[in-house]
C-alpha cells in the first residue's frame, strides 16, 4: 500500500492503517440535493423555487416561494440574518434552495433555506477527526474499487460499502441497510480484525521437535480420558512434532481436566523440559502433587517466592508461581501458562523469552478455566490454536435454583444440613465494606450473623493478604467461607457442596458459571443459589438451566452487547459495531475460509 506523506498524515490523525478501515468510517448523514415530488418526512429536501415574496422584519426575512417540484406554496424564514443574505432572495428569481420543510394544517414553512448550485447529488457528511470538507475529498481520492479489491475484499462486498460512501438512491439516505449492506459490513469488520491477528503472528523456529507418544502413559491413569482430553492431547503432539515452535490455548469449562491435558504435555516433551506457570501458590502446589503422582518417573520441583533459589537444570518439569520470572531459567522445549488471563502479556511473553535459545522459541501452551463462545475461539485462532475441552470427566449434580429474602428461613435449614453430613458451604458477598448505593449487605455487615449462629466460619476476600492460608485452613476445619468473588479460581475444596450468590444479578454469567463449579468437584450433589433482590430476572433464570460454560458464554452475548466480551480480545479494544457473535459464526467461518487462517 504506497500512500503519500499527506495520505499517511491524514491515516494517523483517523487512527487507521487500512483502506479497508477507511470505508468502515461511514458517513453519519447525507445531504441529499436530487429534486423529488414528494415530501420527504423528517429530511432536509431540495427545492425548484420561485421568490414570491420578500417581507423583511427586525430579526428575521420571511419569504414565500412557490415550490415548483412540490407544486405548493412554502414559507421561508430566516432568523437574524447576515447582511449578504438580503440581496439573495429577490422577488421573480427562480433558484434552488435546501433545507428541512415542516408542514402543519396545509401551511409548509422551511427554516433557514440555503441557496445551493450544485444538484443532482447525494453527498455523504462524515463525523471524524478530520474537517467534513477534508475527510470527503480523502475519500474521493482513495477509496476506489481497485483499491479495495487489491487488500484482498470480495467484489460484492466491495460494491456495498463504496454504495454506502458514493450513493446512487436515496435507500442509503433513508439509513435502511439492506441484507447485503449489512452482510458486507459485518464481513469487513471481521476481515479488517482477523487479517490485523494473523499479521501479529510470528514463527520461530522450535528448540525441539521430539516427541513421545502418550498412549502407554495414559493407559497407566486410574482412570479413562475423556475424547476431548484425547483430542486436546492429540493437537499437543502434532504441535510438539514440529519444527516450528506452537502456540496454541486450551480453552476447558470448569472441571473439564485441564490438569491431566497439562501432564500429558510435560510427558510428550520428556527427556526435553517443561515448564509451568500458575497464578497462586495453591494453585500451583495442587499441580506439583498431581504431577508428582502421575509422572512418577520426571523430576519435579516447585517454585514459590518461598523456594530457595538453587539451580533448576536438574529437573525436568518445573512448576511454578511469577516467582519463575525472578529465576536463572535454564532452556525448555515446552512452556505452559495457567489460568492464563490471571497474567499480563508482558509476564507471559518474559516466561518464554527467558527460556528461548536465540532464534529458537520453545512450544509455547497457555491454558483457561473460561469457557468463550465459539465465534470467539474461532477469530482467537487467526493468531493461535485454540482447542476446546467442553465435556468433563463426569457429570456434576448441581441444582441451581434463584431465591429471595422469603427463602432465606429454608436457605438456613439446608446449610445447616449439608455442614452435618460433614460439607462445607461458601457464602459470596458483593462488597467487603458497606455501600450507600448497594442494597445487599457487605462481608463486614454479614459476617457477625454467621459467626454468631455457626461455628468455624472463616472470612477472606480479595485484598487479604492471607488469603491463601484462610483457604487452606478452611479447606482443613471450616464448615463456611465466607468471601468475595476471590475464589472464583484455583483451590479444589473436595467436600464444598453449597454456593451463596449474594446479589448474583450483578456478575457476568460465566464469573456465576466460575463460582458454580467450584462445588461438587468430587461428585457430591451439589447445590447453587443465587439470591437476588430482583423480582424477575429472565438472565438468572436462563442460567440455572444452563449447564455448560460454553453455553453460558454464549448467553452471555444474547445478554450484554457482544463488545464487552471482546475489549479483552484485541490490546487495542477492537469495538466490533456490526458483528454479532451470537449470531454470525456462519460469516466468521467464511472469513477464516477466504484469509487461510
Amino acid at each position: 500500500m504506497n500512500l503519500s506523506k499527506d495520505t499517511q498524515a491524514k491515516f494517523k490523525k483517523l487512527g487507521i492503517n487500512s483502506y479497508i478501515e477507511l470505508a468502515l468510517l461511514l458517513p453519519h448523514s447525507y445531504e441529499d440535493l436530487q429534486l423529488h415530488e414528494e415530501l420527504l418526512p423528517q429530511k432536509p429536501q431540495l427545492l425548484d423555487a420561485t421568490v414570491e415574496s420578500v417581507f423583511r422584519a427586525p430579526n428575521s426575512i420571511q419569504i414565500t416561494f412557490f415550490a415548483h417540484n412540490l407544486g405548493y406554496t412554502v414559507q421561508g424564514v430566516l432568523f437574524r440574518p447576515k447582511p449578504y443574505m438580503l440581496h439573495q432572495y429577490k422577488v421573480g428569481d427562480r433558484d434552488y434552495y435546501y433545507g428541512m420543510i415542516d408542514c402543519k394544517q396545509g401551511h409548509c414553512s422551511m427554516s433557514m433555506p440555503k441557496k445551493v448550485s450544485k444538484i443532482g447529488k447525494i453527498t455523504p457528511k462524515y463525523k471524524t477527526a478530520l474537517r467534513t470538507d477534508v475527510m470527503l475529498r480523502l475519500v474521493e481520492s482513495v477509496l476506489t474499487k481497485e483499491h479495495l479489491l487489491g487488500e484482498g475484499l470480495k467484489e460484492d462486498v466491495v460494491d456495498a460499502l463504496l454504495n454506502l460512501h458514493f450513493p446512487k438512491n436515496i435507500s442509503v439516505v433513508n439509513k435502511e441497510l439492506d441484507e447485503k449492506t449489512l452482510y458486507a459490513l459485518k464481513y469487513t469488520e471481521l476481515f479488517s480484525y482477523m487479517r490485523l491477528l494473523a499479521g501479529k503472528r510470528r514463527y520461530f523456529k522450535a528448540i525441539s521437535s521430539k516427541v513421545n507418544d502418550y498412549i502407554p502413559w495414559s493407559e497407566t491413569l486410574p482412570f479413562k480420558l475423556t475424547q476431548e482430553q484425547l483430542n486436546a492431547v492429540d493437537d499437543i503432539q502434532r504441535d510438539l512434532s514440529k519444527s516450528v515452535a506452537a502456540k496454541r490455548m486450551i480453552v476447558g469449562d470448569v472441571g473439564s481436566g485441564k490438569t491431566m491435558v497439562i501432564l500429558a504435555a510435560a510427558y510428550m516433551s520428556l527427556p526435553q523440559r517443561s515448564i509451568l506457570m500458575a497464578p497462586t501458590t495453591i494453585l500451583a502446589n495442587q499441580l506439583f502433587e498431581e504431577a508428582e503422582k502421575f509422572l512418577p518417573k520426571a523430576k519435579i520441583i516447585l517454585v514459590t517466592n518461598k523456594t530457595k533459589k538453587s539451580d533448576l537444570s536438574a529437573y525436568d518439569f518445573i512448576i511454578g508461581t511469577h516467582a519463575l520470572l525472578y529465576r536463572e531459567l535454564p532452556q525448555a522445549s515446552l512452556v505452559m501458562v495457567d489460568e492464563q488471563h490471571r497474567f499480563g502479556t508482558l509476564q507471559r511473553n518474559m516466561l518464554e523469552k527467558l527460556v528461548s535459545e536465540g532464534e529458537q522459541r520453545p512450544h509455547y501452551l497457555q491454558f483457561s478455566a473460561t469457557p468463550i463462545p465459539r465465534t470467539q475461539a474461532m477469530i482467537e485462532s487467526a493468531h493461535i490454536d485454540v482447542s476446546l475441552i467442553t465435556s468433563t470427566p463426569f457429570t456434576k449434580d448441581i441444582d441451581s435454583k434463584v431465591i429471595h429474602k422469603s427463602d432465606f428461613k429454608d436457605l438456613l435449614t439446608k446449610i445447616k444440613d449439608e455442614i452435618q453430613k460433614n460439607n462445607q458451604v461458601l457464602l459470596v458477598y458483593p462488597l467487603v465494606t458497606q455501600s450507600e448505593v448497594l442494597d445487599y449487605q457487605s462481608i463486614d455487615e454479614a459476617r457477625a450473623y454467621w459467626e454468631k449462629n455457626f461455628a468455624n466460619v472463616y472470612v477472606t476476600h480479595g485484598k487479604d493478604k492471607d488469603k491463601e492460608q484462610v483457604l487452606l485452613d478452611f479447606r482443613d476445619k471450616g464448615d463456611i467461607l465466607i468471601s468475595t468473588t476471590v475464589v472464583e479460581v484455583g483451590i479444589s475444596l473436595p467436600r464444598l457442596t453449597t454456593v451463596v450468590i449474594v446479589g448474583a444479578e450483578r456478575l457476568g454469567l460465566s464469573s456465576l458459571h466460575q463460582l458454580r463449579g467450584r462445588v461438587s468437584r468430587t461428585g457430591l450433589k451439589g447445590y447453587c443459589y443465587l439470591y437476588t433482590n430482583q423480582n424477575k430476572s429472565q438472565r438468572l433464570d436462563e442460567f440455572v438451566n444452563t449447564t455448560s460454560g460454553f453455553d453460558i458464554a454464549n448467553l452471555d452475548l444474547k445478554f450484554r452487547k457482544s463488545g464487552d466480551l471482546l475489549k479483552g480480545l484485541s490490546q487495542s479494544g477492537s469495538q466490533f459495531i456490526w458483528v454479532d457473535f451470537a449470531e454470525d459464526e456462519k460469516i466468521v467461518k467464511e472469513v477464516k475460509n477466504d484469509l487461510g487462517v
